[in-house]
Protein backbone atom coordinates (compact mmCIF):
# COMPACT_ATOMS: atom_id res chain seq x y z
CA UNK A 1 0.00 0.00 0.00
CA UNK A 2 2.80 2.43 0.89
CA UNK A 3 4.44 1.68 -2.44
CA UNK A 4 1.20 2.43 -4.31
CA UNK A 5 0.79 5.75 -2.49
CA UNK A 6 4.39 6.70 -3.23
CA UNK A 7 3.98 5.83 -6.89
CA UNK A 8 0.74 7.83 -7.08
CA UNK A 9 2.39 10.87 -5.50
CA UNK A 10 5.33 10.60 -7.88
CA UNK A 11 3.01 10.40 -10.88
CA UNK A 12 1.01 13.40 -9.68
CA UNK A 13 4.19 15.44 -9.21
CA UNK A 14 5.48 14.43 -12.64
CA UNK A 15 2.13 15.40 -14.20
CA UNK A 16 2.24 18.86 -12.62
CA UNK A 17 5.82 19.36 -13.74
CA UNK A 18 4.94 18.29 -17.27
CA UNK A 19 2.04 20.73 -17.60
CA UNK A 20 3.04 23.90 -19.44
CA UNK A 21 3.13 26.98 -17.21
CA UNK A 22 0.17 29.28 -16.98
CA UNK A 23 0.83 32.82 -18.21
CA UNK A 24 -0.52 36.01 -16.62
CA UNK A 25 0.13 39.43 -18.15
CA UNK A 26 -0.78 42.37 -15.91
CA UNK A 27 -0.84 45.46 -18.13
CA UNK A 28 -1.38 49.01 -16.92
CA UNK A 29 -2.31 51.98 -19.11
CA UNK A 30 -0.53 55.36 -19.14
CA UNK A 31 1.18 54.77 -15.78
CA UNK A 32 4.16 56.98 -15.01
CA UNK A 33 7.58 55.35 -14.97
CA UNK A 34 8.34 56.95 -11.61
CA UNK A 35 4.99 56.17 -9.98
CA UNK A 36 5.86 52.77 -8.51
CA UNK A 37 7.38 51.98 -5.16
CA UNK A 38 9.89 49.65 -6.82
CA UNK A 39 11.03 52.66 -8.88
CA UNK A 40 11.40 54.80 -5.77
CA UNK A 41 8.11 56.71 -5.66
CA UNK A 42 7.43 58.43 -2.35
CA UNK A 43 3.97 59.65 -3.44
CA UNK A 44 2.31 56.61 -5.03
CA UNK A 45 1.74 53.40 -3.11
CA UNK A 46 2.14 50.08 -4.93
CA UNK A 47 2.80 47.52 -2.15
CA UNK A 48 1.67 44.44 -4.07
CA UNK A 49 3.72 45.27 -7.15
CA UNK A 50 6.67 46.10 -4.91
CA UNK A 51 6.30 42.62 -3.45
CA UNK A 52 6.13 41.15 -6.96
CA UNK A 53 9.30 43.05 -7.87
CA UNK A 54 11.17 41.26 -5.06
CA UNK A 55 10.01 37.93 -6.50
CA UNK A 56 10.88 38.87 -10.08
CA UNK A 57 13.57 39.94 -12.48
CA UNK A 58 13.16 43.69 -12.95
CA UNK A 59 14.11 44.69 -16.48
CA UNK A 60 15.40 48.24 -16.23
CA UNK A 61 15.51 49.01 -19.96
CA UNK A 62 12.20 47.69 -21.25
CA UNK A 63 10.70 49.43 -24.27
CA UNK A 64 7.35 49.54 -25.98
CA UNK A 65 7.19 49.56 -29.79
CA UNK A 66 5.07 52.75 -29.82
CA UNK A 67 4.53 55.63 -27.43
CA UNK A 68 0.72 55.50 -27.62
CA UNK A 69 -1.90 52.90 -26.73
CA UNK A 70 -3.25 51.24 -29.89
CA UNK A 71 -0.01 50.72 -31.83
CA UNK A 72 1.82 49.60 -28.68
CA UNK A 73 -0.78 46.89 -28.11
CA UNK A 74 -0.64 45.82 -31.76
CA UNK A 75 3.10 45.28 -31.45
CA UNK A 76 2.70 43.33 -28.23
CA UNK A 77 -0.06 41.10 -29.61
CA UNK A 78 1.81 40.20 -32.80
CA UNK A 79 5.49 40.36 -31.80
CA UNK A 80 6.03 42.50 -34.90
CA UNK A 81 6.69 46.17 -35.45
CA UNK A 82 3.13 47.32 -36.03
CA UNK A 83 4.27 49.60 -38.85
CA UNK A 84 4.92 46.45 -40.90
CA UNK A 85 1.16 46.09 -41.30
CA UNK A 86 0.18 49.76 -41.31
CA UNK A 87 -0.82 50.19 -37.64
CA UNK A 88 1.44 53.20 -37.17
CA UNK A 89 -1.07 55.73 -35.85
CA UNK A 90 -3.25 55.56 -32.79
CA UNK A 91 -6.82 54.55 -33.60
CA UNK A 92 -9.01 57.20 -31.96
CA UNK A 93 -12.20 57.56 -34.06
CA UNK A 94 -12.95 61.18 -33.13
CA UNK A 95 -9.42 62.34 -34.03
CA UNK A 96 -8.86 60.84 -37.47
CA UNK A 97 -8.34 62.51 -40.84
CA UNK A 98 -10.14 61.30 -43.95
CA UNK A 99 -6.87 60.13 -45.52
CA UNK A 100 -7.38 56.47 -44.58
CA UNK A 101 -9.65 54.12 -42.70
CA UNK A 102 -11.87 55.64 -40.02
CA UNK A 103 -14.23 54.58 -37.25
CA UNK A 104 -14.67 50.93 -36.41
CA UNK A 105 -12.82 49.90 -39.59
CA UNK A 106 -9.51 50.77 -37.93
CA UNK A 107 -8.23 47.54 -36.43
CA UNK A 108 -5.52 44.91 -36.23
CA UNK A 109 -5.35 43.49 -39.79
CA UNK A 110 -6.90 40.06 -40.02
CA UNK A 111 -3.81 38.48 -41.58
CA UNK A 112 -1.78 39.13 -38.42
CA UNK A 113 -1.41 36.22 -36.01
CA UNK A 114 -1.75 37.08 -32.32
CA UNK A 115 -0.19 35.65 -29.17
CA UNK A 116 -3.60 34.13 -28.37
CA UNK A 117 -3.60 32.34 -31.74
CA UNK A 118 -0.20 30.83 -31.01
CA UNK A 119 -1.13 29.78 -27.47
CA UNK A 120 -4.43 28.25 -28.58
CA UNK A 121 -2.43 25.94 -30.83
CA UNK A 122 -0.49 24.83 -27.74
CA UNK A 123 -3.68 23.95 -25.85
CA UNK A 124 -4.09 27.13 -23.80
CA UNK A 125 -7.36 28.73 -22.77
CA UNK A 126 -7.09 32.51 -22.95
CA UNK A 127 -8.98 35.61 -21.88
CA UNK A 128 -8.45 39.32 -22.37
CA UNK A 129 -10.03 41.59 -19.80
CA UNK A 130 -10.44 45.36 -20.01
CA UNK A 131 -9.21 47.50 -22.87
CA UNK A 132 -9.00 46.02 -26.38
CA UNK A 133 -8.35 49.03 -28.68
CA UNK A 134 -7.58 46.82 -31.68
CA UNK A 135 -10.68 47.59 -33.72
CA UNK A 136 -14.36 48.09 -33.04
CA UNK A 137 -15.85 46.15 -35.95
CA UNK A 138 -17.01 42.62 -35.21
CA UNK A 139 -14.34 41.12 -37.46
CA UNK A 140 -11.63 42.48 -35.14
CA UNK A 141 -13.27 41.14 -31.96
CA UNK A 142 -10.95 39.36 -29.46
CA UNK A 143 -12.88 36.11 -29.87
CA UNK A 144 -11.96 36.20 -33.56
CA UNK A 145 -8.30 36.90 -32.76
CA UNK A 146 -7.52 33.77 -30.77
CA UNK A 147 -8.99 34.56 -27.37
CA UNK A 148 -11.55 32.17 -25.87
CA UNK A 149 -13.16 34.73 -23.56
CA UNK A 150 -13.48 38.50 -23.40
CA UNK A 151 -14.73 40.82 -20.71
CA UNK A 152 -14.08 44.46 -21.40
CA UNK A 153 -14.67 47.15 -24.00
CA UNK A 154 -13.60 47.43 -27.62
CA UNK A 155 -12.50 51.08 -27.53
CA UNK A 156 -9.60 52.97 -25.98
CA UNK A 157 -10.99 54.70 -22.88
CA UNK A 158 -14.18 54.73 -20.84
CA UNK A 159 -15.69 55.55 -17.45
CA UNK A 160 -14.59 53.46 -14.49
CA UNK A 161 -18.22 53.37 -13.39
CA UNK A 162 -21.25 52.01 -15.22
CA UNK A 163 -22.88 54.15 -17.87
CA UNK A 164 -26.51 54.91 -17.18
CA UNK A 165 -29.37 53.93 -19.44
CA UNK A 166 -29.99 56.67 -22.01
CA UNK A 167 -26.52 58.18 -21.52
CA UNK A 168 -24.75 59.14 -24.76
CA UNK A 169 -21.85 56.71 -25.05
CA UNK A 170 -19.49 55.68 -27.83
CA UNK A 171 -20.74 52.17 -28.70
CA UNK A 172 -17.15 50.91 -28.59
CA UNK A 173 -16.99 51.66 -24.88
CA UNK A 174 -19.92 49.62 -23.58
CA UNK A 175 -18.86 46.73 -21.37
CA UNK A 176 -19.13 43.43 -23.22
CA UNK A 177 -18.92 39.81 -22.15
CA UNK A 178 -17.63 37.55 -24.88
CA UNK A 179 -19.35 38.49 -28.17
CA UNK A 180 -22.15 41.11 -28.04
CA UNK A 181 -23.03 40.40 -24.41
CA UNK A 182 -23.39 44.09 -23.64
CA UNK A 183 -24.14 44.84 -20.00
CA UNK A 184 -22.64 47.46 -17.73
CA UNK A 185 -20.80 46.36 -14.59
CA UNK A 186 -21.46 47.03 -10.93
CA UNK A 187 -18.76 48.83 -8.97
CA UNK A 188 -15.37 50.27 -9.82
CA UNK A 189 -14.04 48.84 -13.07
CA UNK A 190 -10.48 48.11 -11.89
CA UNK A 191 -11.87 45.97 -9.08
CA UNK A 192 -14.38 44.27 -11.38
CA UNK A 193 -11.68 43.27 -13.87
CA UNK A 194 -9.68 41.62 -11.07
CA UNK A 195 -12.78 39.70 -9.95
CA UNK A 196 -13.34 38.46 -13.49
CA UNK A 197 -9.70 37.45 -13.89
CA UNK A 198 -9.85 35.44 -10.66
CA UNK A 199 -13.06 33.73 -11.77
CA UNK A 200 -11.46 32.73 -15.08
CA UNK A 201 -8.42 31.31 -13.28
CA UNK A 202 -10.63 29.24 -11.00
CA UNK A 203 -12.67 27.90 -13.93
CA UNK A 204 -9.55 26.90 -15.86
CA UNK A 205 -7.17 25.86 -13.09
CA UNK A 206 -6.80 22.30 -14.41
CA UNK A 207 -5.56 23.36 -17.84
CA UNK A 208 -2.87 25.80 -19.01
CA UNK A 209 -4.27 29.31 -19.37
CA UNK A 210 -3.28 32.79 -20.54
CA UNK A 211 -4.74 35.80 -18.75
CA UNK A 212 -4.21 39.21 -20.36
CA UNK A 213 -5.47 41.68 -17.76
CA UNK A 214 -5.45 44.85 -19.86
CA UNK A 215 -6.36 47.54 -17.34
CA UNK A 216 -7.65 50.90 -18.50
CA UNK A 217 -6.06 52.21 -15.29
CA UNK A 218 -4.61 54.76 -15.01
CA UNK A 219 -5.77 56.21 -18.34
CA UNK A 220 -8.20 59.12 -18.24
CA UNK A 221 -10.95 59.82 -17.25
CA UNK A 222 -9.61 60.44 -13.76
CA UNK A 223 -12.07 58.40 -11.72
CA UNK A 224 -10.92 57.33 -8.28
CA UNK A 225 -12.65 55.82 -5.26
CA UNK A 226 -12.96 58.09 -2.23
CA UNK A 227 -11.57 55.30 -0.05
CA UNK A 228 -8.42 55.18 -2.17
CA UNK A 229 -7.98 58.95 -2.31
CA UNK A 230 -8.09 59.02 1.49
CA UNK A 231 -4.65 57.37 1.47
CA UNK A 232 -3.12 60.53 -0.05
CA UNK A 233 -4.09 63.51 2.13
CA UNK A 234 -1.07 65.59 1.01
CA UNK A 235 -1.77 65.29 -2.72
CA UNK A 236 -4.15 67.50 -4.67
CA UNK A 237 -6.21 67.46 -7.87
CA UNK A 238 -5.40 64.95 -10.58
CA UNK A 239 -2.21 63.88 -8.82
CA UNK A 240 -4.31 62.70 -5.87
CA UNK A 241 -6.70 60.87 -8.21
CA UNK A 242 -3.85 59.34 -10.16
CA UNK A 243 -2.22 58.00 -6.99
CA UNK A 244 -5.56 56.55 -5.89
CA UNK A 245 -6.08 54.90 -9.28
CA UNK A 246 -2.56 53.43 -9.06
CA UNK A 247 -3.37 52.04 -5.62
CA UNK A 248 -6.55 50.42 -6.96
CA UNK A 249 -4.66 48.90 -9.88
CA UNK A 250 -1.99 47.61 -7.52
CA UNK A 251 -4.68 46.07 -5.30
CA UNK A 252 -6.23 44.37 -8.35
CA UNK A 253 -2.86 42.88 -9.33
CA UNK A 254 -2.47 41.60 -5.78
CA UNK A 255 -5.89 39.98 -5.91
CA UNK A 256 -4.93 38.01 -9.01
CA UNK A 257 -1.59 36.98 -7.51
CA UNK A 258 -3.38 35.85 -4.34
CA UNK A 259 -5.75 33.73 -6.42
CA UNK A 260 -2.80 31.92 -7.98
CA UNK A 261 -1.44 31.19 -4.51
CA UNK A 262 -4.81 30.08 -3.15
CA UNK A 263 -5.31 27.59 -5.96
CA UNK A 264 -1.75 26.27 -5.76
CA UNK A 265 -0.88 27.60 -9.21
CA UNK A 266 1.74 30.23 -8.41
CA UNK A 267 4.75 27.93 -8.75
CA UNK A 268 3.75 26.98 -12.29
CA UNK A 269 2.75 30.42 -13.54
CA UNK A 270 4.81 32.96 -15.47
CA UNK A 271 3.74 36.46 -14.42
CA UNK A 272 4.62 39.70 -16.19
CA UNK A 273 3.73 43.22 -15.16
CA UNK A 274 4.34 46.10 -17.55
CA UNK A 275 2.76 49.21 -19.10
CA UNK A 276 1.67 50.29 -22.60
CA UNK A 277 3.64 53.55 -22.93
CA UNK A 278 5.03 56.41 -20.89
CA UNK A 279 2.97 58.40 -18.42
CA UNK A 280 1.02 61.41 -19.61
CA UNK A 281 0.78 64.89 -18.08
CA UNK A 282 -3.01 64.80 -18.50
CA UNK A 283 -3.24 62.42 -15.57
CA UNK A 284 -0.35 63.99 -13.63
CA UNK A 285 1.87 60.94 -14.08
CA UNK A 286 5.60 61.28 -13.49
CA UNK A 287 8.38 59.69 -15.56
CA UNK A 288 11.44 60.91 -13.62
CA UNK A 289 14.35 60.66 -14.13
CA UNK A 290 13.43 60.25 -17.79
CA UNK A 291 12.68 63.09 -20.18
CA UNK A 292 9.49 62.99 -22.18
CA UNK A 293 5.95 61.68 -21.87
CA UNK A 294 3.45 59.61 -23.78
CA UNK A 295 3.41 60.34 -27.55
CA UNK A 296 7.13 61.23 -27.67
CA UNK A 297 10.18 59.15 -28.53
CA UNK A 298 12.10 60.40 -25.53
CA UNK A 299 12.75 57.72 -22.92
CA UNK A 300 9.78 58.86 -20.84
CA UNK A 301 7.48 58.03 -23.74
CA UNK A 302 8.81 54.57 -24.61
CA UNK A 303 10.58 53.08 -21.58
CA UNK A 304 8.26 51.22 -19.21
CA UNK A 305 8.37 49.29 -15.93
CA UNK A 306 8.79 45.55 -16.46
CA UNK A 307 8.66 42.69 -13.94
CA UNK A 308 8.84 39.02 -14.87
CA UNK A 309 8.43 36.15 -12.39
CA UNK A 310 8.76 32.41 -12.99
CA UNK A 311 9.51 30.48 -9.81
CA UNK A 312 12.28 27.94 -10.15
CA UNK A 313 13.36 29.33 -13.53
CA UNK A 314 14.27 32.98 -12.93
CA UNK A 315 16.32 34.34 -10.04
CA UNK A 316 14.11 36.49 -7.81
CA UNK A 317 14.95 40.04 -6.76
CA UNK A 318 17.44 40.65 -9.55
CA UNK A 319 17.73 43.16 -12.38
CA UNK A 320 18.38 42.76 -16.09
CA UNK A 321 19.95 45.82 -17.68
CA UNK A 322 20.07 45.06 -21.43
CA UNK A 323 17.35 46.60 -23.62
CA UNK A 324 14.29 44.43 -24.23
CA UNK A 325 11.05 45.15 -26.06
CA UNK A 326 7.42 44.29 -25.46
CA UNK A 327 7.69 42.70 -28.91
CA UNK A 328 9.51 39.96 -27.00
CA UNK A 329 6.47 38.94 -24.97
CA UNK A 330 4.86 36.89 -27.75
CA UNK A 331 7.93 34.74 -28.53
CA UNK A 332 8.70 34.38 -24.82
CA UNK A 333 5.18 33.20 -24.00
CA UNK A 334 5.10 30.83 -26.97
CA UNK A 335 8.54 29.50 -26.01
CA UNK A 336 7.47 28.66 -22.44
CA UNK A 337 4.33 27.04 -23.87
CA UNK A 338 6.48 24.71 -25.96
CA UNK A 339 5.72 26.21 -29.35
CA UNK A 340 8.94 28.02 -30.26
CA UNK A 341 9.19 26.08 -33.51
CA UNK A 342 5.75 27.39 -34.60
CA UNK A 343 6.76 31.04 -34.62
CA UNK A 344 6.43 32.82 -37.94
CA UNK A 345 8.37 35.91 -38.99
CA UNK A 346 8.44 38.26 -36.01
CA UNK A 347 10.67 41.01 -34.65
CA UNK A 348 10.64 39.99 -31.01
CA UNK A 349 12.88 37.32 -29.48
CA UNK A 350 12.30 34.88 -26.64
CA UNK A 351 13.80 36.27 -23.45
CA UNK A 352 14.22 32.85 -21.84
CA UNK A 353 17.88 32.24 -22.74
CA UNK A 354 18.78 35.79 -21.71
CA UNK A 355 16.94 35.84 -18.39
CA UNK A 356 18.23 32.40 -17.42
CA UNK A 357 21.82 33.36 -18.25
CA UNK A 358 22.25 30.94 -21.14
CA UNK A 359 22.96 33.90 -23.42
CA UNK A 360 25.05 36.83 -22.23
CA UNK A 361 24.71 39.13 -25.23
CA UNK A 362 21.89 41.59 -25.85
CA UNK A 363 18.47 40.41 -27.04
CA UNK A 364 18.46 43.44 -29.36
CA UNK A 365 21.35 45.42 -30.76
CA UNK A 366 18.91 47.73 -32.56
CA UNK A 367 15.39 48.94 -31.74
CA UNK A 368 13.22 51.30 -33.81
CA UNK A 369 10.28 53.66 -33.32
CA UNK A 370 8.33 55.66 -35.89
CA UNK A 371 5.33 57.94 -36.14
CA UNK A 372 5.07 59.90 -39.42
CA UNK A 373 8.24 61.97 -39.86
CA UNK A 374 9.25 61.46 -36.24
CA UNK A 375 11.39 58.39 -35.59
CA UNK A 376 14.06 57.01 -33.29
CA UNK A 377 16.65 54.27 -33.28
CA UNK A 378 18.62 52.76 -30.43
CA UNK A 379 21.81 51.12 -31.67
CA UNK A 380 23.74 49.67 -28.76
CA UNK A 381 23.76 52.47 -26.19
CA UNK A 382 23.38 55.29 -28.71
CA UNK A 383 19.94 56.65 -29.51
CA UNK A 384 19.09 59.00 -32.36
CA UNK A 385 15.80 60.89 -32.43
CA UNK A 386 14.67 62.22 -35.83
CA UNK A 387 12.44 65.29 -35.65
CA UNK A 388 10.32 67.18 -38.20
CA UNK A 389 11.24 70.77 -37.29
CA UNK A 390 14.90 70.64 -36.20
CA UNK A 391 18.11 68.62 -36.52
CA UNK A 392 18.26 65.15 -35.03
CA UNK A 393 19.36 64.57 -31.46
CA UNK A 394 21.83 61.90 -30.30
CA UNK A 395 22.27 60.51 -26.79
CA UNK A 396 24.31 57.87 -25.02
CA UNK A 397 21.52 56.23 -23.02
CA UNK A 398 23.90 54.22 -20.85
CA UNK A 399 25.38 57.43 -19.45
CA UNK A 400 22.51 59.86 -20.05
CA UNK A 401 19.08 58.20 -19.64
CA UNK A 402 17.57 61.64 -19.00
CA UNK A 403 18.68 62.75 -22.50
CA UNK A 404 20.15 66.11 -21.56
CA UNK A 405 23.54 65.92 -23.31
CA UNK A 406 22.94 66.02 -27.08
CA UNK A 407 25.96 64.50 -28.87
CA UNK A 408 24.77 65.12 -32.43
CA UNK A 409 27.08 68.05 -33.18
CA UNK A 410 30.10 66.16 -31.87
CA UNK A 411 29.35 62.92 -33.76
CA UNK A 412 28.02 63.89 -37.23
CA UNK A 413 29.16 60.62 -38.83
CA UNK A 414 27.22 58.59 -36.27
CA UNK A 415 24.15 60.73 -36.95
CA UNK A 416 24.43 60.06 -40.70
CA UNK A 417 24.83 56.30 -40.18
CA UNK A 418 21.83 56.05 -37.86
CA UNK A 419 19.73 58.19 -40.21
CA UNK A 420 20.47 55.68 -42.97
CA UNK A 421 19.57 52.74 -40.73
CA UNK A 422 16.19 54.28 -39.93
CA UNK A 423 15.52 54.86 -43.62
CA UNK A 424 16.53 51.32 -44.56
CA UNK A 425 14.11 49.99 -41.92
CA UNK A 426 11.35 52.29 -43.16
CA UNK A 427 11.63 50.77 -46.61
CA UNK A 428 10.44 47.47 -45.08
CA UNK A 429 7.23 49.03 -43.69
CA UNK A 430 3.71 49.56 -44.98
CA UNK A 431 2.15 52.99 -45.31
CA UNK A 432 -0.15 53.88 -42.39
CA UNK A 433 -3.65 52.60 -43.16
CA UNK A 434 -5.25 55.39 -41.12
CA UNK A 435 -3.99 58.76 -39.96
CA UNK A 436 -4.67 61.23 -37.19
CA UNK A 437 -5.43 64.84 -38.02
CA UNK A 438 -2.23 66.78 -38.61
CA UNK A 439 -2.72 69.06 -35.60
CA UNK A 440 -1.85 66.19 -33.28
CA UNK A 441 1.71 66.11 -34.59
CA UNK A 442 2.04 69.67 -33.30
CA UNK A 443 0.74 68.54 -29.91
CA UNK A 444 3.34 65.78 -29.80
CA UNK A 445 6.16 68.24 -30.48
CA UNK A 446 4.83 70.52 -27.75
CA UNK A 447 5.07 67.57 -25.38
CA UNK A 448 8.59 66.84 -26.62
CA UNK A 449 9.71 70.37 -25.74
CA UNK A 450 7.62 70.77 -22.60
CA UNK A 451 8.73 67.73 -20.62
CA UNK A 452 12.52 67.64 -20.72
CA UNK A 453 14.84 67.01 -17.80
CA UNK A 454 17.24 69.88 -17.19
Amino acid sequence: MKLKIALLAACTTASLQAQPPNIVLLFSDDAGYADFGFHGSTECQTPRLDQLAKQSIRCTQAYVSASVCGPSRAGLLTGRYQQRFGFEENNVPRAMSDAGLTGEDMGLPLDQKTVADYLKAQGYRSIILGKWHQGGADRFHPLKRGFDEFYGFRGGARSYYAYKKGQKVDPLNWMERDFAGFKEHDGYLTDVLADEACAFIERNQKDPFFVFLSFNAVHAPMHARDEDMAHFPKLKGNRKKQAAMMLAMDRACGQVLDQLETLGLAENTLVVFTNDNGGTPQNSAKNDPLSGVKATHLEGGIRVPFLIKWPGKFTADTTYAHPISLLDLLPTFVDVAGGADTLQKIDGVSLLPYLTGKKADRPHQTLYWKKETRAAIREGDLKLIRLPDRPAELYDISKDPSEVNNLAAAQPQTVRELYKKIFAWELELERPIWQLKRKYEGSSMERFDGYRQK
